[in-house]
Order: structure tokens, then C-alpha cells, then sequence
């Protein structure tokens, strides 16, 4: 999931005083590379944060992502994103949905709440013109995966209805999750078979955690480990589904499904996992967004630096 910052928000908000429009960063050519990024000050200004830091795609919450009652954007703050965004050229787009909905559990209230959010979340990228919108499905708990696909399937196709996503240019991400029990999407198979069932209904592909990935147990830091993992990616999910990586390091130990990200080649996964990620051709079509710690000051700009770093011209 997207970091939280120690200082919630301060940090990213002085990224527009730290780093004046004059002193931007370039953009790395041929790969596309972001962060998930405030809208401290309207949703609109996430853009000139992320262009100011070098990137070239970015994420953003599109209302408060723990909280029911949605923040309303207008429609002059889209006018302006779509103008930045060309101006910049960032792209894609993605929005993160709320943590709080969950259309996997057995609860109606809290499946009512879900569609509803969600859907406010697709309506909003629309809005917006965004490419993406990732999802986490939420926890069967009390339930039988199989219950808990059949409820995600159904809430998503009611959340979507009369959308017209594909005509928007809008494609729903289940993201893979760090493994804990009850929770959909907690294997590559599990994204596959929620993947497989929406397809059918509305534009569905999937987004990657590196941090989730390791601490559910698959291997991505040993090279044996990371040809292995990403066969066995291919071969449920489909790379060419993966149209997004959220790059974290773990805290956490690999295996040990606590989702606690860490700036890269801080944590227990290292630098070389990334390394390999980015300049894996299979994953050329993909966007690359971190979602790591601010504990200081512009850790975003140096995130982004070493990710840029790694990647071979």
C-alpha cells in the first residue's frame, strides 16, 4: 500500500518550495517512472510535484484513502491535471482506491459502502481522464476464497455499472496483496482467477508490489529466484496484464506477510531486484511507481534517483 510518511504530508508538501520549477529534474527516456504523489493543495498539484522530482508518471489518492465521505474535485482542477499531465508528459495515471473498501467480505454494510466508494473512485478517474485505478479486494474472513471471488466479482460489476470504462479509457488493477490469511489476491493465482472473472465484464488487469511480493514469499532477490517468480507471474497473471509496479523494498523479512515498505536498497530485498525489474524487456510496457517512506526531506527525490540509477540507457 502507499507509504505513510512520519510527518503525514509535510514533507511532499515543501517539495514545490525545495525544489523550485526552474531546478526540475529531467525524465528518464524509454521507461516510465513515478511516485505516489501528495495533492496537498488540490488534486491537481500532484502533477508539478512529480514533474519537479523527475518523473514521468505518477499515483495519487483521489479523496481521503480512510475515510467513507469523498472529497469532491472539480471539474477546473481536471482541466488543470489534463493540462499539466500534457505538459509534462506524465503518464500514466493511476489512482489508488480507499483502504476501507472491501468487496470480498461476507459484511453488506461494509459491501454497500465498497460499491458505492468505489464506484466514486472510478467516477472521479474518469473525471480526471486516468488510465488507472488499483484496487486491493479486501478479506473473506468467515468466508471460502471461492465465496469471497463471487462477492469481489459481483460489488465490482455493480460499482462499474454504466461506466463505460473501456470507452474512457479506464482499466481497473487488482493488486496482489502481502499474503495475510483471508485476504483476495494474496497469490499470482489468486489475481488471476478475480482477473479472469472481471475481464468479462470490464477492463481488468493487474498491479505488482514488489514489497508484497516478498514478504508473501516469492523470491525476486536471489537471480534464480527472481527468473522463477517471474515465470511463474507469466504464466497466471500474464506479464503483459502487470501494467503497473508499485517499487518498494521490505522492512520485513521475506515470507513474514508484514507489509512494511522500505526505501529501495534499504530493506531486505536490496537493490538488485529492481534492478533486474526495470530492465527486464518484458516489463518495458509497465509504469514504475514508488510508494516509499518519507522519514526526510526530498527521500522521494532520492528513491526516484536510484531507481534511475539502475536502469541501463
Amino acid at each position: 500500500m502507499p507509504r505513510a510518511a512520519k510527518t503525514p504530508s509535510a514533507n511532499e508538501k515543501d517539495i514545490l518550495k525545495l525544489i523550485p520549477a526552474s531546478e526540475h529534474r529531467p525524465q528518464l527516456k524509454g521507461i516510465r517512472l513515478g511516485i505516489h504523489a501528495s495533492t496537498a493543495g488540490g488534486v491537481e498539484t500532484s502533477a508539478e510535484r512529480a514533474w519537479r522530482l523527475g518523473c514521468n508518471a505518477l499515483q495519487i489518492f483521489s479523496s481521503s484513502p480512510r475515510m467513507w465521505k469523498p472529497f469532491d474535485v472539480s471539474a477546473a482542477q481536471c482541466e488543470t491535471m489534463l493540462r499539466l499531465r500534457h505538459e509534462y508528459d506524465l503518464r500514466p495515471l493511476v489512482i489508488h482506491a480507499n483502504y476501507l473498501i472491501n468487496v470480498a467480505g461476507a459484511s453488506a454494510e461494509i459491501t454497500e459502502k465498497s460499491i458505492g466508494a468505489l464506484r466514486a473512485e472510478m467516477e472521479r478517474a474518469i473525471a480526471l481522464k486516468a488510465e488507472y485505478v488499483v484496487l486491493h479486494p479486501g478479506s473473506f474472513r468467515g468466508l471460502s476464497r471461492e465465496e469471497g471471488l463471487a462477492n469481489a466479482t459481483a460489488a465490482i460489476a455493480r460499482a462499474a455499472d454504466g461506466l463505460e470504462m473501456a470507452a474512457n479509457g479506464l482499466t481497473l488493477l487488482i493488486e496482489n496483496t502481502a499474503g495475510a490469511e483471508f485476504s483476495l489476491g494474496s497469490s499470482f493465482e489468486s489475481v488471476a482467477e478475480l482477473i479472469a472473472a472481471l475481464k468479462k465484464i470490464i477492463p481488468t488487469a493487474a498491479c505488482i508490489d514488489t514489497c508484497h511480493t516478498h514478504v508473501k514469499g516469492y523470491d525476486l532477490v536471489t537471480e534464480a529466484g527472481y527468473a522463477e517468480t517471474m515465470q511463474l507471474l507469466d504464466s497466471t497473471v500474464g506479464l503483459p496484464e502487470v501494467r503497473v509496479w508499485h517499487c518498494n523494498d521490505a522492512k520485513a523479512a521475506r515470507g513474514s506477510k508484514l507489509d512494511r515498505h522500505e526505501n529501495i536498497g534499504q530493506g531486505t530485498m536490496g537493490l538488485e531486484p529492481f534492478r533486474r525489474l526495470l530492465n527486464d524487456p518484458r516489463n518495458r510496457h509497465a509504469a514504475f511507481l514508488l510508494e516509499t517512506p518519507i522519514d526526510a526531506p526530498l527521500d522521494d527525490l532520492k528513491n526516484i534517483e536510484i531507481l534511475k540509477s539502475v536502469v541501463k540507457p
